[in-house]
């Protein structure tokens, strides 16, 4: 997750790069798939979430021994996901525990169910933080979303939740088919006292490889982070308050440094180069795991056909700390990039980007990222420096890829 708003202020007030304490393996952000039941049809999502039973989900017992784990491994933070997480029977009693258990605890729903008794019990947990995903306004999130209403339903959630005191943010993902949409959104935001906005950028696993030719145009995405940047400046120098971020695309870091170099003494430039190279970039098997509905650990959570272990029979603290091959080269930096990725000179602030995208395309997870929306020029890569060319968006490759 690149944390836009934050270093946004470094430039108006910077501060020496944090450096990592300790030692040790790095206690990820775990995202928790729940439950694999949705009452949306959402066309980017990476579960393939339907609104049925699916069998093999982790028992109570087996969820609250994970937690136990949880616990005691100290993750930092801990998100509650889907599927729609508000479909487990059992969610709160889940949340209840992990309050106790974890320093940061959030909640990422579609939110249409969020209202009445069920707003009030979400409240009196004391998420820190819920994510409620919206993709358009009206009719155009209710398609991409896949029910007609859903735009009203997750509306309504979200402003139950600000009548309680909860912190909420709206989640967007840019497609070609939503990217209008976006300016509408901060409005939103605005209008309903929105904490924080999280564009994400389309990432093919689930039923988003299906739909990866609606992916956003390189320029999309530029003009998207064009607006993004100049609403968290407007904040950072004692605008409208409004958490911004952005995931699944780490060259939006790159693109900020650029933007940084035309407004900014070189002094401050430097020392946010300095920031976000100490925050690395994509952070998949290193600051960040998935457990999915059936147990499986992954790197994160698009990396559905990588599986590290499954925590019904080894907790997750072993596993993370386990000497699994594809986490090893994943915490590798520099990773074995190749193409662009491998020659850009900004790699050390993006980290690759997202391999994901790189696999489902080539089978290989260190090719070049195509949706890396940057120019040769900016990212210090001469055409005749490049190792490959962009893979195209074609068939998926096989699943049954090798890694190495």
């Amino acid at each position: 997750m690149f944390r836009l708003t934050e270093y946004m202020h470094q430039l108006v007030a910077p501060t020496p790069p944090r450096k990592r304490r300790g030692s040790g393996p790095v206690k990820p952000v775990v995202i928790w798939n729940l439950t694999r039941r949705c009452n949306l049809k959402c066309r980017h999502c990476y579960t393939v979430s339907a609104d049925v039973d699916f069998p093999g989900e982790l028992s109570p017992q087996q969820a609250m021994q994970t937690l136990e784990d949880l616990g005691r491994f100290r993750v930092p933070a801990l998100i509650l996901s889907g599927g729609e997480p508000l479909d487990r029977r059992d969610l709160f009693d889940i949340a209840t525990r992990a309050r106790d258990l974890v320093r940061v605890l959030a909640l990422s729903t579609n939110g249409t169910k969020i209202h009445g008794d069920t707003a009030d019990r979400v409240a009196d947990i004391g998420f820190d933080y819920v994510g409620i995903s919206i993709d358009g306004i009206g009719a155009t999130n209710d398609w991409f979303r896949g029910v007609d209403g859903a735009f009203d339903a997750a509306l309504r959630g979200v402003r139950a939740l600000k009548k309680r005191g909860v912190r909420v943010g709206l989640r967007f993902c840019l497609t070609e088919g939503t990217q209008h949409h976006l300016p509408d959104l901060l409005k939103l935001c605005d209008d309903e006292g929105v904490d924080k906005f999280y564009l994400s950028h389309l990432v093919y696993a689930g039923r988003g490889d299906k739909n990866r030719g609606e992916d956003a145009a390189h320029a999309r995405s530029r003009h998207a982070l064009d607006l993004l940047i100049d609403r968290a400046w407007q904040a950072a120098s004692g605008g409208a308050p409004l958490d911004i971020v952005t995931g699944n695309n780490d060259a939006d870091a790159g693109y900020l440094l650029h933007w940084a170099a035309r407004h900014f003494d070189a002094d401050r430039v430097a020392n946010l180069r300095a920031h976000l190279a100490a925050w690395g970039g994509n952070s998949s098997g290193l600051g960040v795991a998935n457990i999915d509905f059936l147990g499986k650990v992954h790197p994160d959570t698009y990396w559905s056909d990588y599986t590290v272990g499954n925590v019904k029979q080894t907790p997750f603290s072993r596993l993370w700390t386990g000497d699994d091959p594809m986490l090893a080269t994943l915490r590798t930096r520099p990773r074995p990039l190749k193409g662009r990725c491998g020659a850009c000179a900004l790699r050390d602030v993006c980290g690759g980007n997202t391999r994901i995208r790189a696999l489902q395309l080539t089978g290989d997870p260190w090719a070049e990222d195509p949706a890396c929306y940057l120019t040769n020029e900016e990212i210090g890569v001469d055409a005749a420096d490049r190792l490959q060319t962009t893979p195209f968006r074609g068939k998926r490759h096989d699943p049954q890829h090798r890694f190495f």
